[in-house]
Parts: structure tokens; C-alpha cells; sequence
């Protein structure tokens, strides 16, 4: 079995067992599987985390770290795959079964060559990249970058061609903020609704005056997001409903703007509910910052591509209005994130992220493996030699 074969079985493997936020005990099974017969030091120093070293002896006190995402999310599987996932209602639409098997990969080559490692390098196979209290945030936390002097990441991009690794300094993803607006009333009969607090009312009346914040009072080049995703209310045709309940997703890169846009959402509540004789109550999660790369090491990153390669597979990752909880370990220490080409239009590979037709074009994720080791070996000014690891696998 080739490497690229056998990152393709990784994957789907892992794409047939789809596990959500920190629940994930066949995920981290199979992970656990797979680093036993690498004879690694193991650790788990959150729930539902495996961190993997590799050392050569060299007494390094500060490692490379390499990250991967595990979970999955909470979406009906639609592509028709031999490998599909099997459990209802969940499925690998974000290419973190992709971002482990890369890791799981990676972890191979490492052992392959220990002994030619010119620093301690430790793999952190991370839960609840997509929920709240996320994983990056926890581990974090419990100090798992505290003994890294760097990390890496890599996220599937339906935007790059398989197989290219997408690098670019400074931000590349927002701060994500969420929040949920509730609007307290009194019902009454609609033929007295002079009776009532019409809460779906407050609730229109805060829509329309969040939207108009977005047109006349945020600078129009500012590049942000505020998205209404959900509004509801009521039960029946008849009465004026006590109750309405609002969804709203932020997503910016500018942490004042973001603060701005928080104090105004609390204040067109609070107004509009005071208007029509009601209450309100905002609740918000700040889950992620923006991602901000080191721009050093987005060189060592264009050279680690170019070297195990070319330097037509080095491009520029377009900036993205994800979000990423890789941020949290950026706060630690620098970094560097890169975007994972998996399109193939011949493939029918085109979908977006978190779509129930997600589909990746898996040659491209033997690259991901080369280049993280790559980025190893040359950051410590050595070589490498991939063995089986080689371009025509690609």
C-alpha cells in the first residue's frame, strides 16, 4: 500500500464515523490505534485530546507543534460516497477527517526518521473546533503550546486547487462572535392586541434596525460579517406572541468594530423592547479570534512547499470569513495556518465548506503531509527524504 493509499484509507475511515464537539471516543480510538503501532509518547491533557512527540534525543525544551481538528458536524451526509457517513444526522462536511488523516500521516514519516529529527515535534489532535468552548480554547488553557516554541495548521480550502497549500501573513480568518436576542412580551387575543407586548414585533423592529447599523453607521470598507440566521415566534395565527427569539452570527477582524457592533446589538434590544412595553436579554459567545500568521514563518512556509514541492504549489490563500479556534494557540505563541487545496472540478469536488455535499479531491493530501515535514526538518536548517513519500503519489 502506497502513503497516499494509505492516508486515503485514514480518511475515510474516519469520514465513516463523523463524532460531534468533545464526544468523539471512536475518533480518538482510531487515532490511539494508529499511534500505538508508532510507538510514540502519548498524552491527553484535556478530555478528548491525544497530543503525540516524536524526539530525537536533542533535548530541545521547546517543540514543533502540529495541529489537526477532529469533529464533525451536525449534517445529513448528501454526496452518495462508498464511504459515507454512518451515523444520521452527522457528517464530515468540514475536512477535519481530512485534517487527522494528514496528521496520522505526518506522525508516520516522523517516526520513519526520528532519528534524524532536529527538534521535538509534537501532533495535537484536537476536539470542538466547531462548537462553543471550543477545543483550541481549552487545551490552550491546559498549556499544551506552553512547551512549543511555534505550531502549524492546515484547513481543506474548496477555494485552491487540490494539492496546493494556500500561504498568507497577517489575518486570514475573523473573530467569530454569536448571539442569541430574546424578546419578552404578554400575549392577548389578536382582536385586542392593544392588550398585548408583541415580542415578534420588537423582534422585526431590532432586524430592521441591525441591518440599518450595517449600512449607516460601520465604515463600508470595513470587511465584516453580521448575519441574521434565525428569527422565531409564536404558535398560532390568533395571538400576539409573548415571546421571540433571535440568532445572530459576527464575524470581523477588527476587535474594536466587533466591541462596537456588541454594544450596539444590546442597545437596539434594550431600545426596541423598551418601545413596545417588553424586556430583553442578549446573550453572546466570543468564540474565536481572527487568525493572524507570523509572517516569518509564512516565509519558512513558502520555502517548505517550494522544497518538497515546487513553487508552483505555493499560492496565496484567499482570506477567508471563517472563523478558526487555531487562534487560541496564537495567542501563545506564532504561528502559521495554510489553506489545503482539495478542489477538482472534474471530480465534481466544488462544494463549500459545511455543505451536505461536501466532497474533496483526496491526491492532494499526501502535500500536507510533505510539506509539515518539510517545514520540520528545514526550519532546523536540515534536509529531508521522504522515502516512499514521493511526487508521483501526488
Amino acid at each position: 500500500m502506497t502513503e497516499l493509499q494509505e492516508l486515503r484509507r485514514y480518511r475515510r475511515d474516519l469520514h465513516r464515523i463523523p463524532e460531534l464537539d468533545f464526544d468523539l471516543p471512536q475518533t480518538i480510538a482510531y487515532i490511539e490505534g494508529v499511534l500505538a503501532s508508532l510507538a510514540c509518547e502519548v498524552t491527553h491533557p484535556c478530555p478528548s485530546c491525544v497530543c503525540a512527540f516524536f524526539d530525537a534525543g536533542v533535548g530541545a525544551v521547546h517543540a514543533t507543534a502540529i495541529r489537526a481538528d477532529m469533529d464533525a458536524l451536525p449534517v445529513e451526509e448528501k454526496t452518495g460516497l462508498s464511504f459515507a457517513s454512518r451515523i444520521p444526522g452527522r457528517m464530515h462536511a468540514c475536512g477535519h477527517d481530512a485534517h487527522t488523516a494528514i496528521l496520522l500521516g505526518t506522525a508516520r514519516v516522523l517516526k520513519r526518521m526520528e532519528k534524524e529529527l532536529p527538534c521535538r515535534v509534537k501532533l495535537i489532535f484536537q476536539p470542538n473546533e466547531e462548537g462553543s468552548d471550543t477545543g483550541g480554547m481549552r487545551l490552550t488553557q491546559a498549556g499544551a503550546v506552553d512547551d512549543a516554541a511555534l505550531i502549524l495548521g492546515l484547513h481543506a480550502d474548496p477555494d485552491v486547487a487540490a494539492g496546493h497549500i494556500g500561504i498568507t501573513p497577517g489575518a486570514v480568518t475573523t473573530a467569530r462572535h454569536r448571539y442569541e436576542i430574546e424578546f419578552f412580551g404578554k400575549t392577548a387575543h389578536v382582536a385586542k392586541p392593544q392588550t398585548g407586548r408583541d415580542a415578534l414585533a420588537m423582534a422585526v423592529l431590532a432586524y430592521d434596525a441591525i441591518e440599518l447599523m450595517q449600512t449607516r453607521q460601520i465604515d463600508p470598507q470595513e470587511k465584516y460579517l453580521c448575519c441574521i440566521g434565525a428569527l422565531n415566534a409564536g404558535e398560532v395565527d390568533n395571538v400576539v406572541p409573548d415571546y421571540a427569539r433571535m440568532l445572530v452570527s459576527v464575524r470581523t477582524f477588527d476587535l474594536k468594530l466587533d466591541a462596537f457592533i456588541c454594544t450596539r446589538i444590546q442597545e437596539i434590544a434594550d431600545g426596541v423592547a423598551r418601545q413596545m412595553g417588553g424586556t430583553a436579554r442578549v446573550t453572546h459567545h466570543f468564540e474565536a479570534l481572527p487568525v493572524v500568521n507570523d509572517s516569518a514563518l509564512c516565509r519558512e512556509m513558502h520555502r517548505a512547499v517550494t522544497d518538497a514541492l515546487g513553487a508552483a504549489f505555493a499560492v496565496e490563500m484567499p482570506v477567508k470569513m471563517w472563523s478558526e479556534d487555531f487562534s487560541y494557540y496564537l495567542e501563545k505563541v506564532p504561528g502559521c495556518f495554510v489553506g489545503m487545496g482539495v478542489r477538482n472540478e472534474a471530480l465534481d469536488c466544488t462544494s463549500a465548506l459545511h455543505s451536505n455535499y461536501f466532497r474533496i479531491d483526496e491526491s492532494g493530501l499526501i502535500n500536507g503531509c510533505k510539506v509539515f515535514v518539510q517545514f520540520v526538518m528545514n526550519y532546523r536548517g536540515q534536509e529531508v527524504s521522504y522515502g516512499s513519500y514521493q511526487k508521483e503519489n501526488i
